[in-house]
This record gives C-alpha cells, structure tokens and sequence, in this order.
C-alpha cells in the first residue's frame, strides 16, 4: 500500500500516472473555508496556528471539499515553519508533529468520499513565514543558498509524512523557485511548482518563460504553473507553461479579489468563473482548482465543467 494513502481506500494510480490519463479537481481556500467556519485566522501563523490549536477544523475544511469533488487536497502547511512556530513556543519536535499532522487531516478528510484522493503537502515561500505580504513580492535579499537552507527542513519534514505530492505554491520569485528545487532533488518525492504572477511576469518581474524553464528536465516535477493570482493572468500563464515545459499544467487562482497586506482583508469584486475551467484543459491544464477566496461552492461548480477526461 502506497504510505500516503489513508488504509480506507483502497490504493490507486500515483499522482502522475493520473495527470497521464486526464484532469484532476485541485481544492479551493483554505483560510476562506475555515473563515466561514468561524475560525480566527488574524493570527500571524494564519490557518497553520489550528493545526495546534483546532486541528478538526482544519479536517472539517478539507472534508468540505473532498465532498465539493476536489480530487487533491493541499495541506494547511502553507505558512508552516520551524521558525514560525519557534516565535509561538512551539519547539522544533512538536512543529514537525504538526506539519505532519497537516498530511494526516487531509488523508482522513480525502477517505470520507471512498473516491480516489491525492493528499499534496503544501510549501509555502518563505515570504509566507514572515506574514507582511512579501510573499507577493519576492526578492528577500536572500540568496538561493540561503532560501535552500531555510526551506531544507521543512521540506524533509512534509516529505517524511508521505504526501502524495509537495506543492511548492505561491513562489514569487526565480530565485526561492532555484532554492527549492535544489532542496526537492535531494528528495525521492514528486512536487509541483507553482508561481505567483502578476501579468506575463513573476511578482518579482521575471518573464513567466524563463521561470517555468527551471523545471525542463527535472522529472521530479509533475506540473508547473501559477496560482495565488488574478484568473485572468491564470488564463495567459497555462499557454506558457505548457509551451515551455511540455510538462502538465497546475492552475488555481484567486476569486480575483486584491489582499491589502496593510489591512489584512480583500479588496475589488471578485472575478472568478469556473467555466474558464475549459480553456485551461484545452491549453494543457491538469490541476485545475482555486486558491485565495475561491470556496467549495466554486469547486462543485469546476467539477460539473470538466471535459470528460476530467470526470
């Protein structure tokens, strides 16, 4: 039996050989779902604070979109680190129990459908850890040494818990993108990598071409592309990953709403259609979902839009 699968289902296809066969149902927002719960979320550890202190929400919210059709569900490890979790009095031994946590939730929230689930743990940017937005900006005045060195445990850590896949989300940047991926290749575990954009370019201003080159060759890597961004810069970004990569297409953006890392809330009106599913498959999309704002009622949405190779 694969270890990343819960003992209620019975074992399936990995993740690539499904993504070799047609489209998967990726989940929506986390932290929305769990807002609509009624969790504080004001925290700086954001959702991953629950994973200590009411891991059955987190659970609650993972079941919510398993029974929505999301086929993948990513981990509320996003803005979970070691070093994070230090400025909470969480000591290294109990954060690592806590991101391990983070894959056995989604595990047990994927099994109470009896359907085929994959559990992807989620690694945020380090951008993530400092929780003032920069994540959306990138270029830390780090080097790729550095970033390497920062996301090196936790990496071990997720990959140890034995996800399916480890998402390496929100990237913003070239550089923490290099970082990660040197840290993943010392791993025996498939990942994807998708970045934050704004436009045809990283958020750190890099064309979205070169960016999604890094992974050319890299068979670790099952799909690349975007999320965390405007639908419509989604929309642009699946032409050019599948251009420059050849390799599956990973798309989940925000409702299109703006987040004010001053104020800590969303602004505009959201611009989110799940018919726009069908272009993504037909330009080479295999992980098709929602990120930031994007709930449950949205993902039902997708699945009833699928192309049948997705059904």
């Amino acid at each position: 039996m694969n270890p990343g699968r819960t003992p209620d289902v019975p074992p399936g296809r990995t993740l690539g050989e499904a993504l070799a066969e047609g489209t998967l149902l990726l989940d929506g927002g986390l932290s929305n779902q769990l807002e609509a719960q009624g969790c504080d979320l004001s925290d700086a550890l954001w959702s991953a604070r629950l994973l200590s202190d009411a891991p059955q929400q987190i659970e609650a919210a993972h079941t919510a979109y398993a029974r929505a059709g999301a086929q993948v569900l990513i981990t509320a490890s996003y803005q979970a680190t070691f070093e994070g979790f230090a400025r909470h009095g969480i000591g290294r031994a109990r954060a690592a129990e806590l991101m391990a946590g983070s894959v056995e939730a989604a595990r047990r929230a994927g099994a109470v459908t009896g359907r085929e689930f994959w559990v992807a743990a989620s690694v945020g940017p380090y951008g993530a850890m400092l929780a003032d937005g920069s994540e959306y900006r990138g270029r830390y005045g780090l080097t790729v040494r550095e970033l390497a060195r920062f996301h090196r445990p936790r990496v071990e850590t997720l990959a140890a818990a034995a996800p399916d896949v480890l998402a390496l989300e929100t990237v913003p940047d070239i550089d923490e993108a290099e970082a990660l991926l040197r840290v993943v290749q010392e791993l025996d575990v498939p990942v994807w990598l998708s970045y934050s954009v704004a436009g045809d370019r990283t958020r750190a201003g890099q064309p979205l071409a070169e960016a999604f080159g890094l992974v050319a060759g890299i068979e670790q890597v099952v799909a690349v592309g975007v999320n965390c961004c405007d639908p419509v810069d989604a929309d642009r970004a699946v032409d050019v990953a599948s251009a420059a990569t050849g390799k599956p297409v990973v798309v989940y953006p925000n409702s299109g709403e703006e987040w004010n890392a001053d104020g800590r809330d969303w602004t505009g009106r959201g611009t989110f259609e799940p018919g726009r599913v069908r272009d993504w498959q037909r330009s080479g999309a295999r992980l098709v979902g929602g990120c930031c704002r994007v709930g449950p009622s949205e993902i039902a949405a997708i699945a009833e839009r699928l192309e049948p190779s997705g059904a």
